[in-house]
C-alpha cells in the first residue's frame, strides 16, 4: 500500500480527501501545518508528498525545497486554490512533480497521484505511517486546535507527570474520564492500574466496602472477600466520577483515607496501606455545595491540588470538524462502513447547533448518521429531528463529486454580481466578504465579468 504524507489544513477538506484516498487503498496521514509538516518529512519516508500551496506558518514551496534537499526521490504534488500559472512554473522548475487547483473532482485528483507515483523512483526505505493524532479512532485523547483545547492540552500536559490530585470539573458528556486518562497515561503511574468509579451510581449503604472492601462474613451478603476500589488502585490512579454525589458520611470516610493512606477492608482488623494518584470530577458547582453544607470543605481542598475545567462543546467550535472526522472514524470501525465525510449542509448544521450533550451526543449522533449513510457523505436527512428544526439549507442537491467544501459558491458569486450589476464592490458586501477575496475567486472560478 503506497504512503502519503497529505499537508493541508483546511481539516474538512482534508478529512475527506484522506477518506477517498484510503478508499481507493493509500495509506494516508495527514499534518495541519508547515512546521509540523516539516519535522515528519525530515522522519519518515513517503511515497508521496501532496501539499498545499498555503499553510497557516509557512508555504508548500517552502517545504517542497526541504523534501528535495533532505528526500530527493519523495514525489511532491502541490494544491491551491488559486489558479496562479506563474506559481505552478516555478513549482514544476523546484521540482514538483505536478500542480492541481482547487476544487477538483475525484477522477483528476487520482489520474495526478497515480502519474506521480508511476513516475517517481521507489522509496527504498520502507514507508512508516504516521497516524494523525486527531483523528486515529483507537486514540481516546483528541488534541483540538481551538484556543480553549490548547489550553487544556497544556494543562494536562502540565500536571499529568506530578503527583498532585486533579479536580476536573465540566458539563455532562465533556469527556471528564477522557481527560482522566490522559493524565494517568503521562504520570509515572502510567503502567499500574487506572480504576474508574461512578460515584452516583453507588447507595450510600455500600460506599465503604465498595472503596475499601470487606471480609467474608462481615455483613449479610458478603458470601466473599470482597477487595475495594482503593487496594484496586493501588500504585496507580483511582477517578472518581461524580464526587459530588457522596454523602457526608462517604465524604469523610474518603477524607480519612486519603489523610492517612490507609484503609480497613470491613470485618477486618488489618489496615492496608495504599499509594495512589487521586483524580475526581463533577459537573457541580463544589464550593457552592460546601457553602451549603453538602461538601466537607476540607475534603474539597484535598481534592482540588489542581483544577481543570472542560471547556463544553459550543466553545470548541474551531475544533467540530476534528472531533467529527474521530467519530466517524470511529463509527466506520465499529459498523465496518466506509463514508467518507459530511456534506457541506451537515457541516452547517453542527456549526449552529448548541450540543447540551457535548460529546456524548455528537459522537451518538454521527454513529446513527453513520449507520443510516448509504453513499460516501452522511447527508441532512439521516440527522436527528432535533438538530435540523429550523436549519437553513440551500435549494441544491449536495454534490459528492467536487472536493469543495463550498459547493455552490460559484453560484453564489455570479448571482451576487449579477445582483450587483458587476459592482464588485457591492457585491462583496453582499457575499460578506473582502474585494480582495472575490476578485481572487472570480479568478479562482474564472467568471467572465
Amino acid at each position: 500500500m503506497k504512503s502519503i504524507l497529505l499537508i493541508e489544513d483546511d481539516v474538512a477538506f482534508s478529512s475527506m480527501l484522506k477518506r477517498f484516498l484510503e478508499k481507493h487503498n493509500y495509506n494516508v496521514s495527514i499534518s495541519y501545518g508547515f512546521e509540523d509538516a516539516k519535522a515528519i518529512i525530515l522522519k519518515e519516508d513517503f511515497d508521496l508528498i501532496f501539499t498545499d500551496l498555503r499553510l497557516p506558518d509557512g508555504d508548500g514551496l517552502t517545504l517542497l525545497e526541504i523534501v528535495k534537499k533532505h528526500k530527493e526521490k519523495t514525489p511532491v504534488i502541490l494544491m491551491t486554490g488559486y489558479a496562479e500559472v506563474s506559481t505552478a512554473v516555478k513549482a514544476m522548475k523546484q521540482g514538483a512533480i505536478d500542480y492541481i487547483s482547487k476544487p477538483f473532482n475525484q477522477d483528476e485528483v487520482l489520474h495526478v497521484i497515480n502519474n506521480a507515483l508511476n513516475s517517481a523512483p521507489v522509496v527504498k526505505a520502507p514507508a512508516k505511517k504516521v497516524e494523525s493524532k486527531v483523528t486515529d479512532p483507537n486514540a481516546d485523547f483528541v488534541t483540538g486546535i481551538s484556543s480553549s483545547s490548547k489550553k487544556l492540552n497544556e494543562y494536562i500536559h502540565l500536571v499529568g507527570p506530578t503527583d498532585m490530585s486533579v479536580l476536573i470539573t465540566g458539563e455532562s458528556g465533556t469527556g471528564k474520564e477522557v481527560v482522566a486518562k490522559s493524565i494517568h497515561k503521562l504520570s509515572l503511574r502510567k503502567n499500574k492500574p487506572f480504576v474508574a468509579v461512578d460515584c452516583g451510581a453507588i447507595p450510600k449503604e455500600i460506599a465503604a466496602s465498595e472503596f475499601f472492601g470487606h471480609k467474608k462474613g462481615s455483613f449479610t451478603g458478603a458470601i466473599n472477600d470482597k477487595k475495594g476500589h482503593f487496594e484496586s488502585a493501588n500504585h496507580g490512579t483511582l477517578f472518581l466520577d461524580e464526587v459530588g454525589n457522596l454523602s457526608y458520611e462517604n465524604q469523610i470516610q474518603l477524607l480519612r483515607a486519603l489523610q492517612e493512606r490507609r484503609i480497613k477492608p470491613i470485618g477486618s482488623s488489618d489496615e492496608i496501606e495504599v499509594d495512589i494518584r487521586l483524580i475526581t470530577a463533577t459537573n457541580e458547582d463544589l464550593m457552592k455545595a460546601v457553602d451549603n453544607g453538602d461538601f466537607r470543605e476540607d475534603l474539597y481542598h484535598r481534592l482540588n491540588e489542581f483544577t481543570i475545567k472542560i471547556p463544553n462543546l459550543h466553545e470548541r467550535k474551531d475544533d467540530l470538524i476534528i472531533f467529527a472526522d474521530y467519530f466517524l472514524s470511529k463509527a466506520n470501525e465499529k459498523l465496518n462502513k466506509n463514508v467518507i465525510g459530511f456534506s457541506d449542509d451537515v457541516l452547517k448544521v453542527f456549526h449552529n447547533y448548541t450540543w447540551p450533550g457535548n460529546l456524548r451526543e455528537f459522537g451518538n449522533v454521527i454513529k446513527r448518521a453513520t449507520l443510516l449513510t448509504s453513499g460516501d457523505f452522511i447527508q441532512i436527512n439521516v440527522l436527528p429531528a432535533e438538530l435540523t428544526q429550523g436549519a437553513v439549507t440551500a435549494e441544491r442537491p449536495t454534490s459528492t463529486k467536487s472536493f469543495s467544501t463550498k459547493d455552490n459558491e460559484k453560484d453564489l458569486i455570479i448571482r451576487a454580481l449579477e445582483q450587483a450589476n458587476n459592482n464588485k464592490t457591492q457585491a462583496a458586501k453582499l457575499l460578506n466578504v473582502t474585494r480582495k477575496t472575490l476578485y481572487n475567486k472570480i479568478k479562482e472560478y474564472n467568471i467572465s465579468l
